[in-house]
Protein backbone atom coordinates (compact mmCIF):
# COMPACT_ATOMS: atom_id res chain seq x y z
CA UNK A 1 0.00 0.00 0.00
CA UNK A 2 1.40 3.47 -1.18
CA UNK A 3 1.09 6.58 0.35
CA UNK A 4 -1.19 8.90 -1.75
CA UNK A 5 -0.70 12.79 -1.87
CA UNK A 6 -3.40 14.50 -2.04
CA UNK A 7 -3.97 18.09 -3.76
CA UNK A 8 -5.96 20.55 -1.83
CA UNK A 9 -6.92 23.73 -3.96
CA UNK A 10 -8.17 26.10 -1.91
CA UNK A 11 -10.80 28.56 -3.94
CA UNK A 12 -12.45 31.77 -2.78
CA UNK A 13 -8.95 32.95 -0.91
CA UNK A 14 -9.77 35.99 -3.01
CA UNK A 15 -6.57 37.38 -5.19
CA UNK A 16 -3.55 35.35 -3.04
CA UNK A 17 -2.06 33.32 -5.50
CA UNK A 18 -0.82 31.22 -2.35
CA UNK A 19 -3.28 28.65 -3.31
CA UNK A 20 -2.04 28.16 -6.77
CA UNK A 21 1.46 28.76 -5.63
CA UNK A 22 0.79 25.91 -2.99
CA UNK A 23 -0.51 23.30 -5.55
CA UNK A 24 2.11 23.87 -8.04
CA UNK A 25 4.78 22.64 -4.75
CA UNK A 26 2.44 19.48 -4.04
CA UNK A 27 1.08 20.95 -1.34
CA UNK A 28 4.00 19.07 0.31
CA UNK A 29 5.49 20.46 3.65
CA UNK A 30 8.80 19.87 2.27
CA UNK A 31 8.01 22.58 -0.31
CA UNK A 32 7.26 25.83 2.10
CA UNK A 33 10.85 27.34 1.78
CA UNK A 34 9.96 27.40 -2.25
CA UNK A 35 6.47 28.15 -1.83
CA UNK A 36 7.79 31.28 0.17
CA UNK A 37 10.27 32.28 -2.24
CA UNK A 38 7.73 32.07 -5.10
CA UNK A 39 4.95 33.67 -3.38
CA UNK A 40 7.23 36.78 -2.24
CA UNK A 41 8.28 36.87 -6.15
CA UNK A 42 5.31 37.24 -7.40
CA UNK A 43 3.65 39.73 -4.83
CA UNK A 44 6.77 41.05 -3.59
CA UNK A 45 6.33 39.96 -0.19
CA UNK A 46 4.88 37.01 2.00
CA UNK A 47 1.15 38.31 2.91
CA UNK A 48 0.50 37.69 6.36
CA UNK A 49 -2.94 36.86 5.24
CA UNK A 50 -1.38 34.07 3.14
CA UNK A 51 0.11 32.56 6.32
CA UNK A 52 -3.18 30.12 7.18
CA UNK A 53 -3.65 29.44 3.48
CA UNK A 54 -0.47 27.95 3.37
CA UNK A 55 -0.58 26.46 6.88
CA UNK A 56 -3.74 24.94 5.89
CA UNK A 57 -2.53 23.45 2.53
CA UNK A 58 0.29 22.17 3.17
CA UNK A 59 -1.18 20.46 6.67
CA UNK A 60 1.09 22.58 9.48
CA UNK A 61 -0.14 24.79 11.92
CA UNK A 62 0.45 28.76 11.31
CA UNK A 63 2.83 28.95 13.66
CA UNK A 64 5.22 27.02 11.93
CA UNK A 65 4.63 28.71 8.53
CA UNK A 66 5.12 32.19 10.69
CA UNK A 67 8.42 30.74 12.00
CA UNK A 68 9.80 29.82 8.68
CA UNK A 69 8.79 33.20 7.21
CA UNK A 70 10.30 35.42 10.15
CA UNK A 71 13.16 33.01 10.62
CA UNK A 72 14.56 34.05 7.53
CA UNK A 73 15.66 38.04 6.82
CA UNK A 74 15.21 37.70 3.10
CA UNK A 75 11.10 36.93 3.45
CA UNK A 76 9.20 39.84 4.21
CA UNK A 77 5.44 40.03 5.78
CA UNK A 78 4.69 43.57 4.50
CA UNK A 79 5.60 45.07 1.39
CA UNK A 80 8.90 46.88 0.64
CA UNK A 81 9.91 50.43 -0.60
CA UNK A 82 10.74 50.22 -4.18
CA UNK A 83 14.57 50.54 -3.65
CA UNK A 84 15.89 48.24 -0.82
CA UNK A 85 19.19 49.49 0.84
CA UNK A 86 21.09 47.46 3.18
CA UNK A 87 23.68 48.24 5.42
CA UNK A 88 25.95 45.70 6.32
CA UNK A 89 26.38 45.87 10.30
CA UNK A 90 29.81 42.97 10.44
CA UNK A 91 32.40 44.26 12.35
CA UNK A 92 34.42 45.08 9.67
CA UNK A 93 32.17 47.20 8.39
CA UNK A 94 31.18 49.02 11.95
CA UNK A 95 34.87 49.80 12.74
CA UNK A 96 35.16 51.45 9.25
CA UNK A 97 32.41 53.43 9.71
CA UNK A 98 28.98 51.62 9.30
CA UNK A 99 27.40 53.45 12.26
CA UNK A 100 28.48 56.83 11.09
CA UNK A 101 26.74 55.66 7.24
CA UNK A 102 23.87 54.17 8.61
CA UNK A 103 23.20 57.26 10.80
CA UNK A 104 23.75 59.29 8.07
CA UNK A 105 21.39 57.24 5.78
CA UNK A 106 19.11 57.44 8.57
CA UNK A 107 18.73 60.87 8.59
CA UNK A 108 18.51 61.51 4.95
CA UNK A 109 15.43 59.29 4.79
CA UNK A 110 14.21 60.29 7.79
CA UNK A 111 13.20 56.33 8.37
CA UNK A 112 14.90 54.47 10.94
CA UNK A 113 16.54 50.68 9.99
CA UNK A 114 13.75 48.29 9.66
CA UNK A 115 11.35 50.74 8.17
CA UNK A 116 10.33 51.95 4.34
CA UNK A 117 9.89 55.94 3.84
CA UNK A 118 5.98 57.15 3.60
CA UNK A 119 6.83 57.33 0.33
CA UNK A 120 7.51 53.67 -0.32
CA UNK A 121 10.54 54.71 -2.25
CA UNK A 122 13.02 53.66 0.08
CA UNK A 123 13.12 50.25 2.77
CA UNK A 124 16.32 50.48 4.83
CA UNK A 125 17.24 47.14 6.14
CA UNK A 126 20.45 45.82 8.07
CA UNK A 127 22.08 42.84 7.08
CA UNK A 128 25.34 41.30 8.63
CA UNK A 129 28.14 40.39 5.90
CA UNK A 130 28.02 40.94 2.42
CA UNK A 131 31.38 39.60 2.15
CA UNK A 132 32.47 42.88 1.65
CA UNK A 133 34.99 43.37 4.65
CA UNK A 134 37.91 44.56 2.95
CA UNK A 135 36.04 47.22 1.22
CA UNK A 136 33.98 48.01 4.53
CA UNK A 137 32.03 49.99 4.81
CA UNK A 138 29.14 48.46 2.57
CA UNK A 139 25.80 48.36 1.42
CA UNK A 140 23.74 46.76 -1.12
CA UNK A 141 21.14 48.75 -2.84
CA UNK A 142 18.56 46.77 -5.06
CA UNK A 143 20.51 43.69 -5.04
CA UNK A 144 24.22 45.21 -5.67
CA UNK A 145 26.76 45.63 -3.48
CA UNK A 146 29.08 48.33 -2.94
CA UNK A 147 31.74 48.99 -1.16
CA UNK A 148 33.90 51.87 0.23
CA UNK A 149 31.32 53.73 0.85
CA UNK A 150 31.61 56.78 2.87
CA UNK A 151 29.59 60.50 2.46
CA UNK A 152 30.77 61.49 -0.71
CA UNK A 153 29.57 57.95 -2.33
CA UNK A 154 26.44 57.74 -0.45
CA UNK A 155 24.93 61.35 -1.87
CA UNK A 156 24.57 60.22 -5.32
CA UNK A 157 23.09 56.82 -4.15
CA UNK A 158 20.35 58.40 -1.77
CA UNK A 159 19.67 61.28 -4.72
CA UNK A 160 19.16 58.21 -7.05
CA UNK A 161 16.73 56.19 -4.85
CA UNK A 162 14.92 59.08 -3.72
CA UNK A 163 13.84 60.81 -6.67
Amino acid sequence: MTAKTTLIDFTGQGDSPAPAICARHGNKPDALLEILHDLQEEVGHVPESSLAVIARALNLSRAEVYGVATFYHDFHLKPQGQHVIRICRAEACQSMGGRELQAMVEKFLNVRMGGTTSDNKVTLEATYCLGLCATAPAIMVDGKVIGRVDAARLKPILAEVTK
